[in-house]
């Protein structure tokens, strides 16, 4: 099963690239030093540390003092966050959209209680924000502007310098959670009006537990994890110097496979969309047509349940994700396609579909292969096949 399996699921986590793997172990074995100590031992370490942080920002197109390694995308989203406030004081406005990351949210949602304002900008119902909302809501009290580069959920792509521009008149910093953008999107930070990133190692072909937040160089900073003068004092704590390794090599290969990969992916899900489009009546795709992520297609299949779609999936070893989740026995559908205002009818039956540079064509054709029948087989068996109003009452009363 797991030497067969297809794995359509990289937006949750990628698979390792066996060259990461490979430039990590001997930090695990033979270079086991403190990149801290004084020796020359802990030195060769601190100094591979050094060249792997100069292949992120090589990545970002950033200086190498401007990348501070964390331990993902959480920790990244959380330091930025909490430095942009308490370097601003006497700011006590937040904007962030509907749609981002629990990451983002749950911190949000904390500082609300703590007495900050925050603004969650709404989405239409292709997943894309109304820059003339962001606008209006932007004040000089508004201390940082927080906004995803593209959907985990549906690969929805933000206008992110326009959004920059719009926060730099109204002098609030501008921090970007980019962890699904990185690797699939070209980015320059010299020229981009972001004063902080996060990215994780674990979507790009690295490890878990290891990302980086990029810090513009000029913008003050106050460090979430406190401890010894690592990272500039900017994050304290021995640092994970094995995945350190394994985020740069990653970086690396991101950078000198970018073009080729995106292209390959995107004509890879494309032709997943089309043909499913065109073999299973009423389905659709979830997002902007054309503004989203090369790798990530989102479609709903109305009148059937999306866990009832990855369970018979992946008895054919085919891993994907749904945009549903279950919480204490009741279906909660995804708060990204809700804010979109999908129905019912479509929030439940979302299955997401992301792919990586390792995904082949004969995984899509086997896709291709069993996903009609699936669909067929769940409407059979389904109650409301042939009658939406009994469906929606269903749904309707499963949400009060």
């Amino acid at each position: 099963m797991l030497k067969n399996c297809i794995y359509l699921d990289s937006n949750a986590t990628t698979k390792v690239d066996p060259e990461v793997v490979e430039a990590m172990l001997p930090y695990l074995t033979d270079y086991y030093g403190n990149p801290s100590s004084m020796h020359t031992f802990g030195g060769q370490v601190g100094k591979a540390v050094k060249q792997a942080r100069e292949k992120v920002a090589a990545l970002l197109e950033s200086e190498e003092s401007e990348i501070i390694f964390t331990s993902g995308g959480t920790e990244g989203d959380n330091a930025a966050i909490r430095s942009a406030l308490l370097a601003q004081p006497n700011k006590r406005h937040i904007v962030t959209t509907q749609v981002e990351h629990p990451a983002v949210l749950s911190v949000c949602k904390q500082l609300e209680s703590q007495g900050y304002s925050v603004t969650y900008l709404s989405v239409n119902r292709q997943g894309q924000l109304d820059l003339d909302e962001l606008e209006a809501s932007l004040t000089g009290n508004t201390a940082l502007v927080t906004i995803m580069y593209a959907n985990n959920e549906t690969g929805v792509v933000f206008p992110i310098e326009q959004i920059g521009l719009r926060s730099k008149e109204c002098g609030a910093l501008f921090h970007v959670d980019a962890v699904q953008a990185v690797g699939k999107i070209p980015l320059n930070m010299k020229t981009s009006t972001i004063d902080m990133l996060t990215l994780s190692g674990h979507k790009i072909h690295a490890p878990k537990g290891i990302g980086a937040l990029y810090l513009r160089r000029g913008v003050r900073f106050r460090p979430l994890i406190l401890g010894g003068s690592q990272q500039r004092g900017r994050r304290g704590g021995t640092e994970n110097v094995s995945g350190i390794i394994a985020l740069g090599k990653a970086a690396e290969l991101e950078r000198l496979h970018i073009q080729e990969a995106t292209a390959r992916e995107k004509q890879l899900r494309d032709r997943l969309e089309q043909t499913l489009m065109a073999t299973i009546p009423e389905c659709e795709i979830n997002g902007h047509p054309t503004q989203r992520l090369p790798n990530t297609a989102n479609i709903g299949f109305k009148y059937i349940e999306g866990e009832a779609i990855l369970l018979s999936l992946n008895q054919h070893g085919i891993c994907a994700s749904s945009g549903s989740a279950c919480t204490s026995g009741s279906l909660e559908p995804s708060h990204v396609l809700r804010s979109m205002g999908l129905p019912y009818t479509i929030l439940h039956g979302s299955i997401r579909f992301s792919l990586s540079r390792f995904t082949t064509e004969a995984e899509i054709d086997r896709v291709l292969e069993v996903m009609p029948g699936i669909v067929e087989r769940l409407r059979a068996l389904s109650p409301f096949k042939n009658d939406q109003a009994g469906w929606l009452q269903q749904q309707a009363l499963a949400h009060r």
